[in-house]
């Protein structure tokens, strides 16, 4: 949806804390987004007379979060599941680990490292289990909807138009789906809302809401939004246009509970041209099993390989962000030229075994070293042919396995993707300004929130109990008011984030010492339109560092109109993520693609 500069965005501190641990390909607050899970082949299911829509709701404390989730049979014997979080303006994350075997259910969310586990009741109405997520296990009773009632003007409604609609349209490569809620109230005036799922803005309040005779009209003051449709006869449409800063757009609504799918068109389509394997490893000191996927090129090996190394938060081996799966269509691309390739789940997500919470970047990159080790010892694989490619935090990763720590030495070559060449805390300070700026916030606002974010970090590195620490920053965002109108759990969960043993590391982490040690080619891409590691101050310190430690293949590009996720972007802000529909540039594909060949001799 269009927005008037600054709308949605929070104070950059607030911005800040939603993005710190999704600043490394992540959008903020697993969430606001619509952060979505991959999907993933899942186990045979016995039948499907569990698919359907199912309700529920989490207590947590005094207040209740609904759920609903959204389960279908596929005609390979497969089940596949998607979870709605209707009050946090998240819809159709798609659930990974999905099965149903002799009345039992079991699914995970990675990108919000949660998992359910339930039994469907003997009449087939319920599912009771446990919802899982961190150290919290709290109770999670389903209850199955009603096909008949979807979609329905409600029994109550005083007009035509009450009930849920969903809409969405096109500006330029993005698209905007939008939900409507429309009832009312004691008083019999009419009273709704609008989603704006891609952009998770939730509950933008209608005003001027009317509709007589069909002719239908309501204003979103927000975002200085006018819509003005028609009813159809048989009151299930709604035709007309959007209007906002003087452009309009043809925009038309249908009465249906489910949301638009995404459109992901560069996501692949089985059957692929080459090979697929589901692998395992042990994780770093063989505290673990990591999952993954091992895809090898059609014919005679061995292969070049590449190993992708994701950025920062719970990832799937895809890289779920958005809707979008970024590390799927990357593998799919360097297959297909002839490169094998290797994603796995983190320690702790999707298939993967392990502790998520407790793991630094330190943790992480003796993972990756780990699927080194074991992509050599591959017989389809040339070892002496082996490199990496990391986006955001995998982009610290790859230099450490590059020099001579976690991959000793013995790395063919590394491509950075939007990679950090500066301290933790610089990158966020960087990014939180950018992202305030791109939204049209005050200036004197914006330093205000972001010497608000110096005195959190000096609180981390001081306080080094966990439960005090978090205790404290609770407190500085109350004072301060910084998180009015933010969703509390989202809010909450940041701030656990910043008591984490990760943000602790990554806060004062520099890069520069491992990315002295470098001698390996070295390709750095970053996209101009970048407001979450800025391109033009970390490029040039990639450069200045690689060459001086003499490093004597270095390539760094700034590709114009791309964000982080290296996508064409209007503004580049993680808002715009999941409207837009291209998941990875053409170009940004190519010139990987094309030097990771050349330097592989493939």
């Amino acid at each position: 949806m269009k927005r008037r500069r600054g709308t949605f965005q929070m104070g950059a501190a607030i911005a800040l804390m939603l993005m710190a641990r999704g600043a490394f390909a992540q959008v903020a607050a697993s969430s606001a987004a619509g952060q979505n899970s991959t999907k993933m082949a899942a186990r045979p299911v016995a039948g499907s007379g569990i698919a359907g829509e199912w309700e529920g709701g989490l207590q947590a404390g005094e207040s209740q979060l609904k759920l609903v989730l959204h389960l279908s049979a596929e005609k390979s014997g497969e089940i596949q599941a998607k979870l709605d979080s209707p009050e946090q303006g998240v819809y159709g994350m798609e659930a990974t680990d999905t099965s149903y075997e002799q009345g039992n259910l079991h699914f995970a969310i990675t990108s919000v490292n949660a998992a359910f586990d339930g039994k469907l009741g003997a009449d087939g109405r319920t599912i009771s289990g446990t919802w899982k997520q961190g150290s919290a296990n709290l109770p999670l009773i389903l209850h199955r909807q009603s096909s008949a009632a979807k979609g329905r003007m409600p029994i109550n409604a005083i007009s035509p138009i009450e009930g849920t609609w969903q809409g969405a349209f096109q500006n330029g490569n993005m698209r905007f789906r939008l939900q409507l809620h429309i009832s009312h109230d004691e008083a019999k005036k009419l009273t709704g809302t609008m989603d704006s799922l891609d952009q998770g803005a939730n509950g933008l309040p209608m005003t001027n809401l009317s509709e007589a005779n069909g002719a239908v009209h309501f204003e979103i003051a927000i975002v200085s939004g006018v819509y003005k449709g028609t009813l159809n006869a048989a009151r299930n449409t709604i035709a007309g246009k959007w209007s906002q800063s003087q452009d309009s757009v043809a925009l038309e609504f249908k009465r249906s509970d489910d949301v638009l799918a995404l459109r992901r068109p560069q996501n692949p389509a089985k059957p692929y041209p080459y090979k697929e394997e589901e692998i395992r490893f042990s994780s770093a000191k063989g505290n673990g099993t990591l999952a993954g996927t091992l895809t090898i090129p059609q014919g005679a090996g061995p292969f070049p390989a590449a190993l992708l190394v994701a950025g920062s938060g719970p990832q799937n081996r895809d890289e779920a962000i958005a809707g979008h799966s970024p590390y799927l269509v990357w593998s799919d691309y360097l297959t297909r030229k002839g490169i094998s390739v290797l994603r796995y789940d983190k320690r702790g997500i999707g298939k993967s075994s392990g502790d998520f919470s407790s793991a630094t970047t330190e943790d992480f990159a003796a993972d990756a070293a780990a699927a080194i080790a074991y992509l050599k010892s591959r017989k389809e694989i040339a070892p002496a042919k082996v490199g990496v490619v990391g986006h955001s935090e995998g982009g610290l990763i790859a230099p450490i396995l590059a020099g001579d720590g976690a991959g000793n030495g013995s790395i063919a070559w590394i491509v950075l993707l939007a990679a950090p060449a500066q301290t933790g805390e610089q990158v966020m300070l960087e990014q939180s300004e950018a992202i305030a700026g791109a939204a049209g916030m005050p200036q004197a606002q914006v330093l205000r929130s972001l010497d608000f974010d110096r005195q959190a970090y000096a609180l981390v590195r001081s306080e080094k109990d966990s439960a005090l620490l978090e205790k404290k920053l609770d407190a500085m965002v109350t004072s301060s008011g910084i998180a009015e109108g933010a969703v509390p759990a989202s809010v909450q969960a940041q701030i656990n984030m910043l008591s984490s043993p990760w943000f602790r590391y990554f806060l004062d982490y520099d890069p520069l010492p491992a990315l002295e040690k470098v001698k390996c080619p070295v390709l750095a891409l970053n996209g101009e339109r970048d407001l979450q590691v800025i391109a033009k101050e970390n490029l040039a310190l990639i450069q200045k560092t690689l060459e001086g430690a003499g490093n004597k293949d270095v390539t760094t590009r700034e590709i114009p109109h791309l964000n982080h996720l290296f996508q064409h972007a209007e503004s580049g802000t993680p808002a715009e993520y999941g409207a837009i529909e291209e998941t990875i540039s053409p170009e940004a594909l190519e010139i990987v693609g094309d030097w990771i060949t050349k330097h592989s001799g493939s």
